[in-house]
């Protein structure tokens, strides 16, 4: 349990700079509480996402992960941004991702601030 919640923070910590950085990766909103709410939301569903469709994409394109030697990783993590995003909408959450180039940069973002964050927050490992 703490495991799930050490990685939705990370999550949501490196959505919130993928949106502080890049103008076309919007969360609009009321308050700041509000959107707060809907930024660990979209978290959870991004790790949703990335824990159930992720590794049935990766699967399918293992020939091509071979072949770009993983560089083809940045296209997947794009995808399943714009996937939240589309889900998001679908949930009526206001979070939305404009275009596939936004996505790739900030799935790239995303992930460098996921990794940072989930070496500096404890785990259930001790």
């Amino acid at each position: 349990m703490k495991n799930f919640v050490v990685k939705t923070i990370a999550n949501a910590g490196a959505l919130a700079v993928a949106i502080w950085l890049i103008q076309d990766i919007t969360l609009t909103g009321g308050n700041v509480g509000r959107k707060a709410l809907t930024l660990v939301l979209v978290a959870l569903l991004f790790g949703l996402v990335n824990f159930l469709v992720k590794p049935v994409v990766k699967l399918l394109t293992l020939p091509l992960f071979i072949l770009t030697l993983g560089l083809i990783t940045l296209v997947v993590n794009a995808l399943m941004l714009l996937l939240t995003s589309w889900l998001a909408g679908v949930l009526n959450l206001s979070f939305h991702v404009d275009g596939f180039w936004t996505a790739v940069l900030g799935g790239l973002i995303i992930s460098i601030v996921s990794w940072a964050l989930h070496i500096v927050l404890p785990d259930n490992e001790d």
